[in-house]
């Protein structure tokens, strides 16, 4: 869109950002054919299929995309390009390329965890709203400090697991509706925790850029197991199946028993006696366990019953009509970021939220590592009393990243 002295949708953006407005702004400052536009960061398989999801609204346009490894980002090129009817889209391998760019409103990250805080947070303090792919983090630290610089910028930045309330709605509104009673307990059925890498070097397939794939984790040779998608299994790059799945079903039950905002106080990893799964004590009494329920990934007990009902049929009865709040506009947890950039509200997954629900898999694999119980703040968000647990809650990053 040509630009002159009149105020545009996207300069007003840039505007809020220097000035950390509010994060409310009204939407009369759109301009009724101005799209959103957008950059995809991180587009293999995961990547490539968000933003083709994004695509699909009719206020988003992607401008470009970057991947380390240019495979990928000559596939999502064309994708793009074919959807639009033209050859515009740019593609890089510097996400800076993307993040630092004037045209660009938004940015969408679906690259591997141990890159995301440093992406987001670049394209945050840039004056661009961003979607994050789960998990949102690969440390405690660095959803806070995600947090705090999307406050700081007046930003909308929503986590991406679909699945908290898509997949999960059933029990939020059986356990919110009261039919158990008051809630006392959640099992949660997810995969354990990642663990060290020590694979032998590969020679590195052409059009990878291995270094920047690495980005800020340690250096180590390429091996095929780890791109383009195995990489979870190791600490790296990931907390394995507790922050993958973790994020969407820990997520759910923290959503589900209205904990969402806050955290446990205690995290107790199975002793092969009298613990027999690892286990989150929350202030209220209420506990969660990693594994051993019955109803599939989620399973619920309260004082009145329990959610699925093992003494009835299998088949899910029809939930109360309660009313709680979840997506706004149109398309799931894409439409209300799409919705939430026009409107500058908070989204359903916001930062704070998503990085509650990372803290919470990141403290159970802590736990995990260290074979022994933990003491959590969650409002000062500090391991109490453990020196060396609490070293857990960053890492070191390889020069030149940075936090």
């Amino acid at each position: 869109m040509a630009r002159g002295t009149r105020v545009t949708r996207r300069g007003f953006m840039r505007a809020a950002a220097a000035v950390a407005a509010p994060l409310v702004v009204s939407s009369k400052v759109f301009g009724a054919n101005d799209k959103i536009t957008m950059g995809s960061v991180g587009v293999g398989g995961r990547g490539t299929g968000d933003t083709r999801t994004f695509m699909h609204f009719s206020e988003m346009r992607v401008l470009g995309v970057c991947d380390a490894d240019a495979n990928h980002a000559k596939r999502a090129k064309t994708m793009i390009d074919q959807h639009y009817h033209n050859t515009d889209c740019t593609m890089t391998h510097d996400f800076r390329e993307i993040t630092r760019r004037d045209d660009i409103d938004t940015v969408f990250i679906g690259t591997p965890d141990h890159w995301h805080a440093i992406i987001a947070c670049d394209a945050l303090r840039h004056g661009k709203d961003v979607y994050c792919e789960k998990p949102e983090t690969l440390t405690i630290r660095e959803g806070r400090v995600m947090t705090e610089t999307a406050r700081r910028y007046g930003r909308v930045f929503s986590g991406g697991s679909q699945r908290v309330w898509g997949d999960y709605n059933w029990y939020h509104r059986m356990v919110r509706g009261g039919t158990i009673g008051e809630p006392k307990e959640g099992w949660v059925s997810v995969g354990g925790p990642s663990g060290p890498c020590n694979l032998p070097p590969m020679p590195v397939p052409e059009g990878l850029n291995w270094d920047m794939w690495l980005g800020p984790a340690p250096w180590r040779p390429y091996n095929k197991t780890l791109h383009p998608f195995r990489w979870r299994s190791f600490r790296d790059y990931s907390g394995g199946g507790m922050t993958d799945w973790g994020c969407h079903t820990f997520g759910g039950a923290l959503f589900c028993l209205n904990l969402h905002h806050t955290g446990p106080i205690e995290i107790i990893p199975p002793d092969g006696k009298d613990v027999k799964q690892l286990t989150y004590v929350f202030a209220n009494g209420i506990r969660i366990y990693h594994g051993g329920g019955w109803g599939g990934r989620l399973s619920f007990r309260g004082t009145e019953g329990e959610v699925p009902d093992r003494r009835k049929s299998k088949r899910r009865v029809d939930p109360p009509k309660v009313d709680i709040p979840n997506y706004k506009g149109h398309g799931g947890v894409f439409g209300d970021f799409v919705h939430c950039v026009k409107t500058r509200e908070r989204p359903f997954r916001d930062i704070e939220i998503a990085h509650r629900t990372a803290t919470h898999c990141h403290l159970g694999n802590i736990a995990y590592w260290l074979k022994r119980p933990l003491k959590w703040d969650p409002e000062k968000e500090e391991i109490i009393g453990d020196a060396e647990a609490s070293r857990w809650l960053d890492r070191p990053r390889r020069e030149p990243w940075c936090l």
